[in-house]
């Protein structure tokens, strides 16, 4: 860790962190991820499937094996996890809307509203997933606002995803000008 102000850290590049995504009511999902970067608000890190079995969800096949290469952002309601299969074939990304990441020291948080999206590889398969979910989870009686910017989220994700424009959101090289177009 380089620094710590207001209980938000910036962590140091090579070390390791846990990754907590809150997924009320249902159990958390905890791993640990090795952090690739970290600019005070884009953080980049690196994991393996944490998924104690393989998945099918239909559009994609998370499987031992698969590298995430996951972007959060202190600012934004959503991360981006960029999917490859063990030979680093990229399979696609999957979206999360989460409310903006807490980083401490030792971990990042971020709260999962149950909205997702999903941007195959050759970008051809753009799916919204889990509106039922959001429904049901009973944020949009309970938080309004809340639940509003979750959707604002889902609406930017998909944009980005038609407009081919996942490149320049999760462009992390470093000396990148932040908010320039590549």
């Amino acid at each position: 860790m380089r620094g710590e102000a207001g209980g938000t850290a910036v962590l140091t590049p090579g070390g390791e962190v846990t990754v907590r995504l809150v997924k009320t009511p249902r159990a958390d999902v905890c791993y640990s991820a090795v952090v690739i970067r970290d600019d005070g608000d884009h953080l980049v890190v690196r994991a393996p499937w944490a998924g104690a079995a393989d998945r099918d969800f239909g559009f994609v096949r998370f499987e031992r094996g698969d590298v995430f290469r996951e972007h959060y952002w202190r600012d934004r309601w959503y991360s981006v996890k960029e999917v490859r299969d063990a030979s680093g074939r990229l399979k696609g990304w999957y979206c999360d809307v989460t409310r903006p990441a807490v980083v401490r020291s030792d971990s990042l948080t971020v709260e999962d509203l149950d909205l997702d999206l999903w941007l195959s590889a050759d970008g051809g398969t753009v799916l919204r997933l889990d509106e039922d979910e959001f429904l049901d989870s009973g944020l949009p009686e309970r938080d309004p606002v809340a639940a509003a910017r979750a959707r604002e989220a889902l609406d930017e994700l998909e944009g980005l995803a038609r407009a081919d424009r996942f490149g320049a959101l999760l462009d992390d090289r470093p000396g990148r000008v932040p908010g320039r177009r590549c």
